[in-house]
């Protein structure tokens, strides 16, 4: 089969024509190159307008790269023409298999930004002999085209959180779409501000917003009242993980008070490397925990009781009824504030404000799983070590849509990966 054959298969343009492929030298390496003509009685589209226009004159040829071949680098060559159009002025034509001045043809800029999906991009580069920018070039290009042709309708269940990208407190607002068949990054907003948020629900529109049925946070108040005040009709649920996260927290900072105290007094230092065995599950810890746990268990310790009560809490999950699990949330909390551990009485002072959004939990047990919006999160963390180099906020938003969002792609011939 002849290599025209195929090229007139898989990436034929109207109004141009393959002519003889040819070897050619490119940075020591063999490669094809392959010319392409304007059919005879075809004419030029402006690049501004897109209209048909006559031709003004030719400029130099130029290469395109396509997508290599049996590991030979493929080469278009083109002289473009450039046409008189009485709107735009004297343009360069508009070329099927490349846009603006890029020199890489579509088919290879989709072909690169598939294997971003599966290799750092810094490894693209190497293995397919380009550089780190043309890769991220080629992923902008996937990114842009799949956020122009994305579909919003249809959202039920969103989850938003926020994920720290640089050192110091420079974090992004994240949305996503947690529905049982579709889960999906959404949206991505500079900071986690109430601003940052409302920006999601401008862009989701009034229909949008009414369409909602769940939504998932944490409790980060800028994020509560933009959601009572753009989706009050949804059930808003709070995320289990964060408030687990918040009684480790309680649990740490007693720990780390009365170690300090243990030593001031010159008590034996029981706590020593007991971090993990108080913030771990029961079932989690491996057998030097356990044995270590066991002896703490013995003393009557501030952390030992803070532990407790944070095992005690487990049974809160339990529950089915949304009253039966405000019935033990409430004598949960007057236990823990008879306990004089502040840390502890400041995650119940804050689940008292939140009740209500709490035990909406339950009545949403079955329907939306808030585990999901972590799951999502801990796949922006592998993203942005798998696309390291960024510095500016562009490329992070351009890595997280491109491996998260589920963008729609363009239907091609074939397909490379």
């Amino acid at each position: 089969m002849l290599l025209k054959t195929i090229l007139n298969r898989l990436a034929r343009h109207q109004s141009f024509v393959y002519g003889s492929a040819h070897w050619v030298g490119c940075d020591g390496r063999d490669a094809l190159e392959i010319p392409l003509q304007p059919r005879a009685n075809g004419r030029p589209r402006c690049s501004g307008c897109g209209q048909v226009r006559p031709g003004y004159d030719r400029l130099p040829p130029r290469r395109f790269q396509h997508v290599p071949l049996w590991g030979l680098a493929v080469f278009f060559l083109y002289a473009p023409r450039r046409v008189a159009c009485p709107a735009c002025g004297v343009k360069v034509e508009q070329l099927p298999w490349a846009e603006g001045k890029s020199r890489l043809t579509l088919a290879y800029q989709w072909f690169l930004a598939g294997w971003a999906k599966r290799l750092a991009w810094k490894e693209v580069a190497a293995v397919f002999h380009t550089s780190w920018s043309t890769v991220y070039r080629a992923v902008q290009v996937a990114v842009a085209w799949g956020l122009e042709h994305r579909s919003l309708a249809g959202i039920e269940a969103i989850g938003v959180d926020e994920v720290q990208w640089q050192k110091g407190h420079h974090y992004l607002t994240l949305v996503y779409q947690i529905d049982p068949g579709c889960r999906r990054l959404l949206y991505i907003g500079r900071e986690r501000t109430a601003k940052s948020l409302l920006g999601f629900f401008r862009l989701l529109g009034p229909a949008g917003c009414r369409a909602l049925r769940f939504v998932c946070s944490d409790m980060w108040q800028p994020y509560l009242k933009v959601i009572a005040k753009k989706a009050g009709q949804a059930l808003h649920v709070l995320d289990r993980f964060h408030i687990m996260a918040k009684l480790n927290r309680a649990i740490d900072e007693v720990r780390r008070a009365e170690v300090k105290r243990l030593q001031q007094d010159g008590h034996e230092p029981v706590l020593k490397h007991a971090r993990w065995c108080l913030l771990k599950r029961p079932e989690n810890l491996n057998d030097e925990q356990v044995v270590k746990m066991g002896t703490l268990l013995k003393y009557n310790l501030q952390s030992v009781r803070a532990w407790l009560q944070r095992e005690d809490f487990q049974r809160f999950w339990e529950y089915t009824s949304p009253t039966a699990a405000a019935r033990f949330l409430k004598e949960w909390c007057a236990r823990v504030m008879r306990s004089r551990l502040k840390p502890m009485q400041k995650v119940v002072r804050t689940l008292q404000r939140h009740e209500e959004l709490i035990l909406n939990w339950f009545r949403a047990r079955g329907t939306i799983s808030a585990g999901v919006v972590e799951g999502l999160n801990y796949n922006v963390k592998l993203t942005l070590r798998k696309a390291y180099g960024f510095q500016t906020e562009t490329a992070i938003k351009t890595a997280l849509y491109h491996r998260l969002g589920a963008l729609p792609e363009p239907e091609i011939a074939h397909s490379f990966c």
